[in-house]
C-alpha cells in the first residue's frame, strides 16, 4: 500500500447507497452525485462515500449520513436511519423483537466495531451473525406498526430561514417552505440516539401509543406498579422470568421486585419497585409474553383495596367539677 494511502485503511468506498423507497423518491431517472470520503460516518466516524440527490420536483436535496457498514449492521437506510423492512425507528424494532443492541456508542470503540463487522460481511454484503429467531409476538407487533408512507414529509424542502425572520422577498419563487416551525419534543432528535435506538422521541411516541392501543394505558392510581398475566398454561415462575427477560433484554434487576405465580388460578403478577420503572417497561410488555408456545397478554394489575380501620368509640369528655366551674 502506498504511503499516501496508509491513513485510508478501513475507509469505505461504495458504488450505490442503501436507501429506502421514500428517501430515494419515485423518479426512475434520478441523478446522484458521488464523493469518495466526503465526510465522516455519523455513527462510526470513518470517512465514507457520500451520495447526494434530489428525490423529485419540489423536494429538498438529500445525502447519506452513515456508512454502508453501519447501515447493514442495523438494517437501516443510510439517510433517514429507519428500518428498511418496516420503515420504523430502530428503537421500535429492537423493542418489538427483544434485541438488546450491542453496537458500542462510545467514540473510542465505534470505528473498531465497524471494521470488525465489515470483516464479517459475506460476498453479498450480508451479516453472518446467525442471530436468534425473532418472536412471533414481535413480528406481529411490527406488522401492526409498519407503514409504507413516512410519518412526516420526509422529502419536503427545508424551512426558509429568511421567512422565519420576516425578511424573505422571493415569495412564491422561494424553493423553501414558508412555515413557522413548531418546537416539540420531536424536534431535538440526535443521530446517535436514532441509530442506536435509545432515547428516541419519535420511537417513544410510537411505543406509548401502541401500548395504549393494547390496553396498557397507565392507571390513575400511582400506587399500581404491577402487571397481571391471566389464563396461563401450566408453567413455572422460572419460565415466566425467562419470557420476561426475553421480552425486556434491557431489564435492570434493580427495577424488578419479583414475579409471583399463582398455580391455582393460572395467573401471575410482575411487580416493579417503582411506578416510573413499570411505565418504562410497558413499551416492551405491550407485545405480550411468549409462554408455553402461546402469546400471553399483559394487563395492569388492580390496586389493592385499602383496609378500613375499625373506628373506636368516641371518648366522652368528663364534665368539669362543680368547684372548677364555680371558680
Amino acid at each position: 500500500m502506498p504511503k499516501s494511502d496508509i491513513n485510508k485503511a478501513g475507509w469505505e468506498t461504495s458504488d450505490f447507497p442503501i436507501l429506502c423507497e421514500n428517501c430515494l423518491g419515485d423518479n426512475a431517472y434520478i441523478r446522484m452525485s458521488k464523493q469518495e470520503f466526503g465526510k465522516e460516518c455519523g455513527s462510526c466516524t470513518r470517512p465514507f462515500t457520500v451520495f447526494r440527490w434530489n428525490p423529485g420536483s419540489g423536494a429538498r436535496f438529500k445525502s447519506t449520513v452513515i456508512c454502508q457498514t453501519c447501515a447493514k449492521v442495523k438494517n437501516v437506510c443510510q439517510t433517514c436511519l429507519l428500518d428498511l423492512e418496516y420503515g420504523l425507528p430502530t428503537q421500535v424494532r429492537d423493542t418489538a423483537l427483544g434485541v438488546k443492541g450491542d453496537a458500542p456508542s462510545s467514540e473510542i470503540n465505534r470505528e473498531y466495531y465497524a471494521q470488525n463487522m465489515e470483516a464479517k460481511m459475506d460476498s453479498n454484503g450480508m451479516l453472518n451473525s446467525g442471530g436468534g429467531r425473532a418472536s412471533t409476538a414481535g413480528k406481529e407487533m411490527l406488522k401492526k406498526l409498519a407503514r409504507q408512507a413516512p410519518y412526516y414529509k420526509r422529502n419536503a424542502p427545508q424551512v426558509c430561514s429568511f421567512f422565519v425572520k420576516g425578511e424573505c422577498s422571493r415569495g412564491a419563487e422561494c424553493p423553501y417552505r414558508h412555515e413557522i416551525p413548531e418546537k416539540t419534543e420531536l424536534s431535538n432528535q440526535k443521530l446517535q440516539d436514532r441509530y442506536h435506538g435509545r432515547d428516541d422521541p419519535v420511537a417513544h411516541k410510537i411505543l406509548i401509543q401502541h401500548a395504549a392501543d393494547a390496553g396498557l394505558a397507565p392507571p390513575e392510581d400511582q400506587s399500581v406498579t404491577a402487571f397481571m398475566l391471566a389464563s396461563l398454561p401450566a408453567t413455572s415462575q422460572e419460565a415466566i422470568l425467562f419470557a420476561l427477560r426475553q421480552a425486556l433484554p434491557k431489564l435492570k434487576e434493580d427495577d424488578l421486585r419479583g414475579v409471583v405465580y399463582v398455580d391455582k388460578s393460572n395467573c401471575a403478577f410482575i411487580n416493579f419497585k417503582t411506578r416510573a420503572a413499570a411505565e418504562e417497561y410497558t413499551k416492551g410488555l405491550a407485545r405480550g409474553l411468549e409462554i408455553g408456545g402461546r402469546t400471553i397478554g399483559v394487563r395492569w394489575a388492580r390496586a389493592r383495596p385499602k383496609k378500613t380501620q375499625a373506628t373506636a368509640p368516641a371518648s366522652v369528655t368528663p364534665e368539669p367539677e362543680a368547684a372548677a366551674v364555680e371558680a
